[in-house]
């Protein structure tokens, strides 16, 4: 909750900055819900950026989810109707909580993660009408605050670290990355990045299952 206030209210405070008022924050928040998309739409919508333009950002910024949802596919499954709202609020720290969080006893598994979904989508709908409402009556200088995404990546990097044993994809991840942003700079490395992670994770799950199979 304190993550995704916060984050709102920078957003909020971004957008009023930009001229739209809380219905703008109420919308995007609600129908758009996705962070860093929604801090890169704000210069996207005052910028008067076309649509085709638009639509190729938001696929390059969101590809991440891409990977997301593959991994929980088996989570989601037998969901029910539960499951469009359940692919459609699969964000970073949903993604994260859902992992590695267990479903308390007793409890249904699918409205589990159907309520930690709504949750944390309400909080990010109150940070960001909050935020563009505190903008309009209390100036802000709003330079870094885009910055809070990286510094909450950061943060849940760090956090799965302490909490599992296993750093091998952390790993191959933080090396995969830094050799796609030094060969292709920082405004294309990510999609690369992500594909050529999953790539070496799949090969050495393949590697790692051959070695486990028992001998006929």
């Amino acid at each position: 909750m304190a993550g995704y206030i916060l984050l709102g209210i920078g957003f909020g405070i971004l957008l009023r900055d930009a001229g739209y008022g809380v219905l703008w924050a109420l919308a995007m928040c609600v129908l758009i819900y996705a962070g860093a998309l929604q801090y890169v739409g704000v210069g996207l919508i005052a910028g008067g950026a076309g649509i085709i333009n638009t639509i190729l950002i938001s696929i390059a910024v969101n590809a991440r989810h891409l990977f997301y949802s593959i991994s929980m596919i088996d989570k989601y499954r037998d969901a029910g109707r539960k499951k469009p709202y359940l692919a459609f609020a699969l964000t970073d720290e949903t993604y994260s909580l859902l992992c590695d969080g267990e479903c308390p006893d007793g409890v249904d598994k699918h409205s589990f993660f159907f309520l930690v979904s709504l949750f944390n989508q309400c909080y990010w709908v109150i940070g960001g009408v909050m935020g563009n409402l505190l903008g309009n009556v209390i100036p802000f200088d709003t330079g870094g605050i885009e910055f809070s995404m990286t510094a909450l990546f950061v943060a849940s990097f760090v956090s799965q670290w302490k909490t599992t044993k296993n750093h091998t994809p952390a790993l191959i991840g933080l090396f995969c990355s830094l050799v796609c942003l030094i060969i292709l700079g920082a405004e294309h490395f990510l999609i690369p990045a992500m594909l050529l992670i999953t790539f070496v994770l799949l090969l050495l799950r393949k590697s790692t299952d051959e070695r486990k199979e028992p001998e006929k």
